[in-house]
């Protein structure tokens, strides 16, 4: 209770719910480029492109998912692939495709009315490794002067604005793991604030280097399963012992339902809501109680004015890690229940990091869109403490109106997205 004469505590109104629509999606991953080979691979369990790299030689961990099917110097020309980091270039190609599959020309669209948000953990972490190691080897001239715009994590929405001559607002998102979902949160605040007509928003992430992956060995957090790569990664799974390190892109063209309805655009899904909080717990691990993601889907599904016993899918973050999996679930099961089908598409992509939501949320749209779950694939035994409907090994076909996004990244930083059927 106030004490006398003290203001009341003050209330938020909340919004009106609003649902953004999803007009387009561009995936490059490891299971496939391109939405329909990505889809796909994620959902028959295709292998993916997991194996050692020379630049890992000697480490416990030395293997990744590598996207292998896309050449970019091939996509975007040579000129312009020098002019980018790897994730830049991913991010580029996604946003193209994306942008195509929308059906929107840049050259007839109000370019200052289309926005970009784009998450990445650590932005071109390879090419700033690579002239760190020019300068100890061969001194100050040999540092490029192309390593800010480069090595700097707005690297991919700065590369994708260029390349679209998109002139409305242009963000980049860093919050660790977490960041392409908030980059899609970000992005649904922008159509319904009316600062945006169109937003391409998701995340970005090319990590492979030797330090990275070092940092992540002693930190114990990636598997060491070297003798069988392609079956390290395994959500939820009771021999799960850490997450695997992939790269890969996972853009998505939302767009205020006025307009694509006022364009006669094809609607794949809608982001209804949006939540996002911080655990104020630890710099690398979650809330051992899952109370900051619990507080992140919650207000999310109070964004979207949707029930948990709505929730019919979550695609969770699910990394292969023995606390992760065990606090997200336990978390999920407390808010959602055991109802909804969970599945963890890390097994098949590898953990992208910062582009992992923007991937994620692609995949959860195109599950909305074929009424169907992709398979956690390595799940052989599950986590007895886990109880939740986990889809495992085989897609599964279902019936639901409402998906879930949830992620967690380093720091505390967690986010959650409520979508639903078009």
């Amino acid at each position: 209770m106030s004490a006398p004469g003290a203001p009341a505590p003050y209330r938020r109104t909340p919004l009106a719910p609003f649902a953004a629509a999803v007009t387009g999606v561009g995936l490059v991953t490891a299971a496939g480029t391109g939405a329909r080979a990505a889809w796909h691979g994620v959902t028959e369990g295709l292998s993916p492109s997991v194996g050692p790299r020379p630049e890992l030689d000697g480490l416990p961990c030395d293997f990744f998912y590598s996207v292998t099917d896309c050449d970019p110097r091939e996509a975007l020309g040579v000129a312009a692939q020098r002019l980018m980091d790897r994730f830049a270039q991913l991010a580029v190609i996604a946003a193209r495709e994306a942008i195509a599959d929308a059906g929107l020309d840049p050259a007839l669209w109000d370019s200052g009315r289309v926005g970009i948000v784009i998450g990445s953990a650590h932005g071109g972490l390879p090419f700033y490794d690579e002239q760190h190691a020019a300068l100890t080897a061969r001194g100050a001239r040999r540092v490029s002067p192309k390593l800010a715009p480069l090595s700097v994590v707005n690297g991919a929405a700065s590369s994708v604005s260029l390349d679209l001559g998109v002139q409305g607002p242009s963000q980049a998102v860093s919050t660790a793991c977490s960041s392409g979902t908030v980059a899609i949160g970000t992005a649904h605040q922008m159509l319904r604030s009316g600062a945006c007509d169109i937003v391409i928003a998701g995340g970005a992430e090319s990590t492979c280097t030797r330090l990275l992956i070092a940092s992540a060995c002693s930190l114990k957090a990636v598997s060491t399963r070297r003798e069988d790569p392609t079956a390290a990664c395994r959500p939820f799974d009771t021999h799960r012992d850490g997450f695997v390190v992939g790269e890969g892109a996972g853009l998505l063209v939302l767009e205020h339902p006025e307009h694509a309805r006022a364009r006669g655009a094809t609607v794949r899904a809608h982001v209804n809501g949006y939540g996002a909080s911080s655990d104020a717990h630890s710099a690398v691990a979650p809330d051992p109680d899952g109370l900051g993601i619990e507080r992140a889907l919650r207000t999310a599904l109070a964004d979207a004015g949707l029930s948990p016993a709505d929730v019919g899918h979550v695609n969770a973050h699910g990394t292969s890690t023995l606390s992760n999996d065990l606090i997200e679930a336990t978390m999920l099961r407390r808010v959602l229940g055991d109802g909804p089908l969970v599945t963890s598409t890390k097994a098949m992509t590898g953990h992208t990091l910062g582009a992992a939501g923007g991937i994620e949320a692609a995949l959860t749209v195109l599950a909305l869109q074929h009424q169907l779950v992709p398979p956690t694939v390595n799940l052989d035994a599950l986590d007895p403490l886990i109880e939740m409907d986990v889809v495992a090994k085989e897609a599964r076909g279902a019936s639901f109106d409402c998906a879930v996004k949830t992620s967690l990244g380093f720091g505390g930083h967690n986010a959650a997205l409520v979508l639903t059927r078009a």
